[in-house]
């Protein structure tokens, strides 16, 4: 009878995220880096001669639907120059299960990372 409810569980687990997929957008070949690069690049903060393209990540930090197949997202998008120099950016724009350029993408740049404090020890009264 366990075995049953496991198997009943997991089915309904793997159809409810199978109907709830946002698009994913988050390659490093895919529109929100694709335009990102090219800000940098007008704005002269990079070039090609300057980038190792190999190193470039792309992570979607967050997806929400804003409309019929229409999501907005956010991603986190880190470039390497070749010098090991780093320019990180968030993107945010639209897609949706068809296409990933279903809006302009806005790109912010981020100046200045601050490390998490470590952590305190606990002072008891």
């Amino acid at each position: 009878m366990k075995i049953l409810l496991l198997i009943i569980s997991l089915l309904l687990l793997s159809s409810s995220l199978l109907l709830a997929k946002d698009p994913d957008c988050s390659g490093v070949e895919r529109w929100p880096t694709k335009i990102a690069y090219g800000k940098l690049k007008n704005a002269g903060i990079t070039n090609n001669y300057n980038m190792d393209f190999t190193k470039t990540k792309t992570v979607r930090l967050a997806s929400e639907k804003i409309g019929e197949d229409l999501y907005r997202q956010v991603h986190y998008i880190k470039f390497t120059e070749i010098s090991g120099k780093t320019i990180e950016v968030l993107t945010v724009n639209d897609v949706s299960s068809e296409e990933c350029s279903m809006s302009d993408v806005d790109v912010y740049v981020i100046a200045k990372h601050f490390e998490p404090y470590p952590q305190l020890p606990s002072i008891s009264r």
